[in-house]
C-alpha cells in the first residue's frame, strides 16, 4: 500500500537497523509494555514482525527508510485493533496520521465495521492523532493494567484510554 510519502510493507530483514534506532530509544518505547530494545532483542523481534500478518512496517519513500509501524489486529465481530509506534526523528511530521488513515481506509473498503485503539492517558500526541483521524473516546479504565513493577515488586498500574472509529 502506497501514500504520497509512504509505502506500507511487510516487515523485511534489511530492517533490523531502522527497528533498532526506535526500538531502542527510551523516549519512543516510553508508553509501550516494553522496555528498549538491544540489538539481539531487536533481531529477535524483527524475525517476528517479519512472520506477523498484524505488523505493517512504514517506509518514507524519499529516502527509503523504515520509519515506524502500525500495529492491525483482527478482532471479532468484524473489527480491527490499531497500534502505532514511530522513530521520534519523525514525529510532528504527520506520518503517523497518513499511514492510519491509509490502513483506515483499506479497512472500510474491505468491510470492516469498527476500528479501536488503546493509549495511556499520559500520551497525548497519541490521543490527539486519534482524535484527529475521527475516533471517539469510549472509555478511561482507571488502574486496569500495569506492565512493570517497582523495587519492591508490587505492580506500577497504569490508566488506559480506548478510542473507537465506525466504519
Amino acid at each position: 500500500m502506497e501514500t504520497n510519502r509512504l509505502i506500507l510493507r511487510k516487515y523485511e530483514e534489511r530492517d533490523l537497523e531502522d527497528l533498532y534506532e526506535y526500538l531502542s530509544d527510551p523516549e519512543v518505547v516510553k508508553y509501550e509494555p516494553y522496555k528498549p530494545m538491544t540489538m539481539d532483542e531487536t533481531k529477535e523481534n524483527l524475525s517476528w514482525r517479519i512472520s506477523a500478518e498484524e505488523m505493517i512496517a512504514v517506509e518514507e519513500k524519499s529516502h527509503h527508510k523504515m520509519i515506524g509501524n502500525i500495529y492491525l489486529g483482527k478482532r471479532e465481530f468484524d473489527t480491527l485493533e490499531l497500534g502505532y509506534v514511530f522513530n521520534k526523528n519523525f514525529w510532528s511530521k504527520g506520518y503517523a496520521k497518513e499511514s492510519c488513515q491509509a490502513v483506515i481506509d483499506k479497512a472500510a473498503a474491505d468491510g470492516i465495521h469498527r476500528i479501536f485503539a488503546e493509549c495511556d492517558p499520559l500520551n497525548p500526541a497519541s490521543w490527539h492523532l486519534l482524535e484527529s483521524l475521527g475516533f471517539v473516546r469510549e472509555a478511561h479504565f482507571r488502574s486496569n493494567v500495569y506492565f512493570w513493577t517497582d523495587e519492591n515488586g508490587e505492580p506500577v498500574w497504569k490508566d488506559t484510554y480506548v478510542y473507537a472509529k465506525l466504519l
